[in-house]
């Protein structure tokens, strides 16, 4: 059931764009998330990255799965909340849209390359996604989501210029409560599934994660019940476990931090300093340690650091490519060059390739004696 501070459907009717009358239109918010479900760019989140390269084996966590993981999280979030689960997971199934192939390696790439021309975030451009590189309908560009969903993303990583969506609150600091239980769920999704696809990686072992006081806690109620049993047949056991004392410990600590602004409006919270949406000091602390082993353990581990390497000099010789020949670029995205300048063409163009087109399109320029 809907709480106080629940964004309300009728918000969904807010739009950059008016509906066409008469449209057989699904209600509230159910509208963007089918809208979400049937764009390409979510169809295309299925070959892009989480950590380890979609080629690396087929039980990898990738950016759809991770996607599906995080609307699932946030969903169990907002009903606990009593916030508007329809919309949480909504701004769920966006919030990756924009990631170009490769994972965080692709996106560092391209914050370099884009440095000198507007830069790049993969928040702002799930922005560019659902309101103009989409283009599935006649009546408008892009998707047409609710103007809070696009809010959500504005505020979930503001531009280091300041600019801002101008249909954007100009006093809004923080993502409606929606919003932020989404960022925290993709939080905890990644904190638990970068363990267990670590793990299959063979990049951790049971002995490396005793040290985290994060994993004791989950693992030890397991392992007293199942003391001889193998690690994969444990597993599952613990990370549900991990994931639930952080889903538990999170809706404990919002719902102290909400009374203290009873009777606000929604949109109350977005003017404040700190968002209202946390964990506890503790867990706080214990996350911070656990996501300082992943990051020393499996995403610096030099298997992942070659994958990385690989995958820069891949999107660096692309983007390169086009700059130098921008008729490479398919017909559409080069009648954009003269609105929106070559390099932010080329970047919302390398952004959309899942990884293996990527490699398939580097294959097709640089091999020397690939048939024509």
């Amino acid at each position: 059931m809907k709480g106080i501070y629940a964004i309300s459907d009728d918000l969904a009717n807010d739009r950059l764009h008016a509906e066409p009358a008469g449209s057989p239109l699904l209600p509230g918010f159910v509208l963007d998330r089918w809208r979400v479900f049937n764009c390409s760019a979510f169809r295309r989140l299925q070959y892009k990255t989480q950590v380890f390269v979609t080629d690396e084996g087929d039980h990898y966590r990738t950016r759809l799965t991770h996607t599906l993981e995080v609307a699932q999280i946030s969903r169990i979030l907002a009903e606990r909340l009593g916030l508007n689960p329809a919309l949480t997971e909504v701004i769920a199934t966006v919030h990756d849209l924009g990631h170009p192939p490769f994972g965080h390696a692709g996106e560092a790439m391209l914050q370099e390359l884009m440095a000198d021309h507007g830069g790049f975030d993969h928040n702002l451009q799930a922005l560019r996604v659902i309101d103009l590189l989409e283009h599935p309908y006649r009546f408008f560009p892009g998707l047409n989501l609710a103007n809070v969903v696009r809010w959500a993303h504005q505020l979930h990583s503001l531009p280091a210029n300041g600019s801002t969506l101008a249909d954007l609150p100009a006093d809004w600091r923080q993502q409606p409560l929606e919003g932020q239980v989404t960022n925290l769920a993709d939080r905890i999704a990644y904190d638990a599934h970068d363990i267990e696809d670590a793990l299959g990686a063979d990049l951790l072992t049971e002995r490396n994660l005793r040290d985290v006081r994060l994993w004791r806690l989950a693992a030890d109620p397991v392992r007293e019940q199942w003391p001889d049993l193998l690690l994969p047949a444990v597993r599952r056991h613990i990370l549900d476990a991990l994931t639930m004392h952080l889903v538990n410990d999170l809706v404990a600590q919002t719902q102290w931090n909400l009374p203290s602004v009873p009777g606000q409006p929604w949109d109350a919270f977005c003017r404040s300093e700190s968002p209202a949406v946390a964990f506890s000091p503790d867990t706080e602390a214990m996350l911070c340690e656990h996501e300082s082993f992943l990051a020393e353990r499996a995403y610096r581990h030099p298997r992942v650091a070659a994958m990385d390497y690989k995958a820069r000099l891949i999107i660096r010789a692309l983007f390169d490519a086009h700059i130098q020949q921008p008729r490479l670029l398919p017909v559409r995205y080069f009648r954009r060059i003269e609105q929106q300048g070559l390099h932010r063409v080329v970047c919302d163009y390398i952004a959309g390739m899942t990884d293996r087109f990527c490699q398939d399109t580097y294959h097709s320029l640089f091999e020397p004696f690939q048939r024509l």
